[in-house]
């Protein structure tokens, strides 16, 4: 991502006729080492939308991002309602075991599960 990054603020300053930082460091990498862990990243990204509405005072909505892979993702509590299932974003499957089925033993994922907003 880094290397993507620079590449791009440095032709797109180039063509701007500018210099500095295109993309603030907002990456942040760090390995998952526990189901856990692996867990609570899936419900974070996958409701990301909805606890951010959250953070906002707004209420959360009940609705998956469309724009997400959130209606393909296959662990959830109850299957959504709606919405294009078989739609391809260019995912692949995972594979490592803690991806496939470690985190499920804690439990599959409700869909108005939210991280708390602290």
């Amino acid at each position: 991502m880094r290397g993507l990054n620079t590449r791009l603020a440095k032709r797109l300053n180039r063509v701007f006729g500018r210099k500095g930082k295109l993309v603030d460091g907002r990456y942040h990498a760090r390995a998952l080492k526990t189901p856990l862990e692996v867990r609570n990243t899936l419900r974070y990204v996958l409701h990301n939308a909805a606890a951010h509405r959250a953070r906002a005072g707004k209420p959360p909505s009940p609705h998956l991002d469309p724009r997400s892979t959130a209606m393909r993702f296959d662990g959830w509590r109850s299957p959504p309602r709606g919405g294009n299932r078989t739609k391809d974003f260019g995912t692949s499957p995972p594979r490592t075991w803690l991806l496939r089925i470690g985190w499920r033993r804690h439990g599959l994922l409700g869909l108005t599960e939210l991280l708390p907003t602290t």
